[in-house]
């Protein structure tokens, strides 16, 4: 297991290329097992979630070839269809081979998904728009049982408790784009990721309007072609880089950036005294003054991404400031605050909202991520952080980002790559990593004063 080393207190500057969308790239990669002929896909991610589903679609029949950036896909084999524990458990997003499954062969038995860490996330309004097709789906023993001979167009209602579900809308295009009749998505999510899989589709030559809107309409065909196609920009790396530059206090400039995938991070990041200029195929993003005070909520799209609640934590701890983070879509999705506490961050939760009395600085500490967006927060945390910090289980970070820490340190950032032994611990940080009276980082007293117990472990297995 490896961990990071990272060395606070450097500003950024430079310049950095932001990848393809992992979370567009997966169901778009999933969707190819409804094309006939073969499927290039450009601007591909390469990114372990992204390499555990091109080892899921070649159990289902699937040629996968990867070549840098770009992955063809062919289906070679239509028999199988059983998408099995050890591959989905890894990743949530396998399950968007349900759909596609389910339209182009009849049956699909997959098991329940897995992930990360971040609260409850039911596949229920998957199956219900699935049924509505004309699947018939049972659930027995951890695995998704799905058959329909053909399914049939339907209105469909994909609205929950906490917004739309962004796979589940995705399962029930691609099903419905050979369904027999037109089919009806209200409460569809509106996320780019689900814009780009409806592009994908009609590239095929599906019948899909309304994308980006919580109506979409498809009218079904008969078969679909592969083709050529280029995923768009990962916004969610492109938000954590320009933290990253607000953190530190950095002027950097991103290529391969969608501005107009990102307008409320751009709004939150203005409020906060950052400055963001698009200069032709190139966005600067850079801070020299003190950093504001700012209420976020996370949002379904065209809201504050909850991919970037925890990054976004990160900045406004570091800043001398009151500053309030909501989660609407994920409220459980706060693991990530008793690490940011060890660093010297005085965080109060309360149900989905979190208060933040901005430190005005942060210690360098041993921290553990709890999940992919956590472990981001973290790296930023450190980048600001007074002296070392140690970030453990970072095989998080490498699901949704490639080489982070290669592209931060080309910013110019101090963090190593070691593997997780004690021999490689910094000599400031290699005493008793007791909790409460950690040789860098206290409890901060106002927790004591409230009564607060102490920062609950990430680490399942305590």
């Amino acid at each position: 297991m490896e961990m990071f080393v990272v060395k606070g207190g450097r500003r950024l500057s430079g310049r950095a290329t932001v990848g393809g969308s992992k979370n567009a790239a997966l169901p778009i990669m999933a969707a190819a097992i409804v094309a006939e002929g073969p499927t290039l896909l450009e601007n591909v991610p390469d990114l372990v979630d992204v390499a555990t589903l091109a080892s899921l679609l070649r159990d289902l029949g699937l040629q996968v070839e990867r070549r840098g950036t770009a992955a063809k896909i062919e289906v070679r084999d239509s028999g199988a269809a059983v998408a099995d524990y050890d591959l989905v458990r890894q990743m949530r997003a396998s399950v968007c081979v349900l759909g596609p499954l389910l339209a182009r062969r009849g049956y699909a038995c997959v098991s329940l998904p897995g992930g990360c860490n971040i609260g409850d996330r039911p596949i229920d309004l998957h199956l219900k728009g699935l049924r509505a097709l004309g699947a018939e789906i049972q659930v027995r023993r951890g695995y998704v049982i799905a058959s329909a001979e053909r399914l049939r167009g339907a209105d469909v209602f994909l609205g929950g408790p906490f917004g739309s579900t962004v796979t589940g809308t995705c399962n029930v295009m691609v099903a419905a784009s050979l369904a027999q009749g037109r089919t009806t998505i209200e409460a569809a999510a509106c996320e780019p990721e689900v814009v780009d899989l409806g592009n994908f589709l009609k590239a095929m030559g599906a019948h899909i309007q309304g994308l980006g809107t919580p109506l979409v309409t498809v009218d079904g065909v008969e078969r679909l072609q592969g083709t050529r196609y280029s995923i768009i920009p990962d916004r969610i790396e492109a938000a954590t880089l320009m933290i990253a530059a607000a953190i530190t206090g950095g002027d950097i400039e991103l290529a391969g950036v969608r501005l107009d995938h990102l307008t409320a991070v751009v709004e939150k990041l203005r409020e906060l005294g950052v400055v963001i200029e698009q200069r032709s195929e190139l966005l600067r993003v850079c801070r020299s003054g003190e950093l504001g005070s700012v209420d976020c909520t996370a949002l379904p799209y065209p809201g504050l991404p909850t991919d970037v609640q925890a990054q976004f934590m990160a900045l406004l701890a570091s800043s001398g400031r009151l500053s309030v983070v909501t989660d609407k879509v994920f409220p459980d999705r706060f693991m990530h605050v008793a690490e940011l506490v060890r660093m010297g961050a005085c965080i109060r939760r309360e149900g989905g909202t979190a208060i933040i009395h901005g430190a005005g600085s942060l210690s360098g500490a041993c921290v553990m991520a709890s999940d992919l967006r956590a472990s981001a927060a973290l790296v930023l945390a450190a980048l600001a952080a007074e002296g070392d910090s140690v970030i453990r289980r970072i095989y998080h970070l490498d699901r949704g980002y490639h080489d982070l820490d290669r592209k931060l340190n080309s910013l110019g950032a101090d963090i190593r790559r070691l593997v997780d032994d004690a021999s490689n611990m910094p000599l400031s940080l290699s005493l008793s990593d007791d909790r409460d009276a950690h040789p860098v980082v206290r409890r901060p007293k106002w927790l004591a004063r409230r009564g607060a117990s102490k920062p609950v472990s990430s680490d399942p297995d305590e």
